[in-house]
């Protein structure tokens, strides 16, 4: 008999700035911040991400390890720590970054944490 909660694993595509795509192709970024929005609601450990550098074919694989979901930003920063988001700046310029990335209305939604580790090898 099978069990109907399980699923097979999807792929999501998402677009990621180059300076964050450098990090989590270096697999130093382990914490993909995203606005809650009702398409990435399903998103769960062992979906792929397949992050893309925008209007570009540069691509990045990743596992899903873990999906937190958080109020706003500052409360996603106090409670993953600022190094797995983003270890080249201090936590209050990432906020100020995000911030940047995603208005008031979009951070209202809520914000995820997304754990993420390669699923391929980082390019030598």
């Amino acid at each position: 008999m099978t069990d109907r909660t399980e699923r097979p694993a999807r792929v999501r595509e998402l677009n990621l700035y180059r300076q964050y795509f450098e990090l989590v192709a270096a697999g130093t970024k382990t914490i993909e911040v995203r606005v809650k929005y009702p398409h990435l609601a399903d998103l769960t450990a062992g979906d792929t991400i397949r992050f893309r550098v925008k209007d570009t074919d540069e691509t990045c694989d990743v596992e899903v390890l873990r999906v937190t979901g958080y109020p706003d930003f500052e409360a996603l920063l106090d409670g993953e720590g600022p190094s797995g988001v983003n270890p080249t700046a201090t936590r209050d310029q990432q906020l100020a970054d995000i911030r940047t990335i995603y208005g008031p209305e979009k951070e209202a939604l809520g914000a995820l944490a997304i754990e993420v580790t390669r699923s391929e090898p980082p390019p030598a």
